[in-house]
């Protein structure tokens, strides 16, 4: 199996480019007092009666404190648009944030690969101001697009951002498992530490590429390993200067196209939680065929599954998250979107499900989920990874106590299903019981596989 160290090794000679979307995330941990000070305001009856209503936006204060209540009940994480940008102003009067940092798929990866030494990490976000460029890691690895007298330049992003770019604010709010506060009657303990994101949508904020750079993305093609792709949750269904979302995934869609144009790299598109059912639809039926890979957690599988057209198999995954049902619908969604591998990152345990002619034995694509346990459980130890030598940190952890049954259901679900065509490998998560951080931890997991299974490509001499 190869080991953390070697794989550290190749990532010194591999270079990454990165797109959509960067933020500025303000962090607060939540205790018992401020959630019961919430309730106590609004009153446990109207959050009940919002909550049953199930609101997939917030566009008054009660739409986030029953989403919110939701995610606790359940311990599961989740994000939610912003999309009354009024509501701004009573966010932070209400809130005092622990902290502020970036955030945002791409923002949150880049420094992650900056920091395990990357050749390249060349990061793209339509909009940089200068407060996100700041919250870079200053590390001469990591670069930012700019066109200077016609030609493609990478600059450190304190070197190319605008002064005019408008600043994306998502206010996360952390939960840990054990809190507990009462609702009405009924007493409630969240079951799992996670998190609840507010996502800013700002109008001025669009899910592109701008057209100056267009014509320069096969060049940057060639420049890279691979490229990991995310923030499509942020594109709306109409804008104000009368733009649709069709306008945008025609965009995007051109953008693998050209990324690909003058050599076959390999994009990974990392899913997100998708309130809205048709750009939901929309990124799994025209983004994903035309990805390599995808990454997801298990509520998203079931939010896919239910786009293409398989309701109940969505259900039981949404309530009930058996191994079998979710082998099943990765399946599905690999055959439907025509992927080349498909990694699922829940709780607890980690899974790759590809073609059996992949050309990686089943022990190789355990090595590479066993690197990005391992990258996560350092992440949420030490709250960040600043350089290698912390992966040793995440080695120590031990994994989660579910480990040796979520096997066990493993094995007797490949048992049950049709698997012969499919190399489906899994591995239990190594789990740390009070994490300093859990905010990017998917985007962690999903950006370690990735990279290392490109890695383990390459040392075969197939990429």
């Amino acid at each position: 199996m190869t080991t953390w160290q070697e794989f550290i090794k190749d990532f010194s000679e591999m270079s990454i480019f990165l797109a959509y979307n960067i933020n500025v995330d303000a962090i607060k941990v939540l205790r018992s007092e401020d959630i019961q000070k919430l309730i106590d305001e609004f009153g446990a009856d109207k959050i009940k009666k919002r909550l049953d209503e199930y609101p997939r936006e917030i566009n008054e204060p009660l739409d986030f404190v029953a989403r919110l209540v939701h995610a606790l009940k359940t311990g599961k994480p989740n994000a939610v648009p912003l999309m009354n940008p009024e509501l701004n102003s009573w966010f932070d009067s209400k809130f005092k944030y622990e902290t502020e940092r970036i955030g945002g798929q791409v923002g949150i990866i880049a420094n992650l690969l900056a920091n395990l030494n990357f050749k390249r990490v060349i990061a793209y976000s339509p909009v940089l101001s200068k407060k996100q460029a700041t919250m870079f890691v200053h590390r001469k690895n990591l670069l930012y697009p700019i066109i200077e007298d016609g030609k493609l330049s990478l600059k450190m992003p304190l070197e190319a951002y605008r002064e005019d770019d408008p600043l994306k604010i998502n206010r996360i709010f952390e939960f840990r498992k054990g809190t507990v506060f009462k609702l009405g009657s009924e007493t409630i303990e969240v079951p799992f530490s996670g998190r609840f994101i507010v996502s800013s949508r700002p109008e001025s904020v669009r899910i592109e590429i701008k057209e100056h750079l267009k014509p320069f993305l096969p060049e940057i093609g060639e420049m890279v390993d691979g490229a990991i792709l995310s923030g499509y949750q942020g594109i709306k269904e109409h804008y104000s200067d009368g733009k649709t979302a069709d306008y945008y995934f025609e965009k995007a869609k051109e953008d693998i196209r050209l990324l690909k144009k003058n050599k076959d790299v390999k994009v990974h598109v990392e899913f997100a939680s998708i309130q809205n059912k048709k750009i939901r639809k929309k990124v799994v039926k025209e983004i994903f065929p035309l990805a390599d890979s995808v990454g997801m957690d298990e509520a998203e599988i079931a939010h896919v599954l239910n786009v293409l057209g398989y309701p109940e198999l969505s259900d039981r995954i949404f309530n009930y998250n058996r191994i079998h049902d979710v082998v099943l619908g990765g399946k599905i969604i690999l055959d439907e979107a025509n992927l080349e591998i498909l990694q699922i990152h829940t709780i607890y345990y980690l899974m790759y499900i590809t073609r059996r002619e992949n050309p990686l034995s089943e022990e190789e694509l355990r090595s590479s989920l066993e690197l990005a346990t391992t990258l996560a459980a350092t992440r949420a130890f030490l709250g960040d990874i600043r350089n290698p030598g912390d992966i040793k940190v995440g080695t120590k952890i031990p994994y989660n106590e579910q480990g040796e049954f979520v096997k066990l259901r493993f094995e007797e679900a490949k048992r049950r299903l049709r698997s012969k065509e499919y190399k489906i490998v899994l591995i239990p998560t190594r789990l740390v019981k009070n994490p300093v951080n859990t905010v990017g931890l998917g985007d962690t997991i999903s950006a370690g596989a990735f990279t290392s299974y490109l890695a383990l490509l390459r040392e075969k001499g197939l990429y």
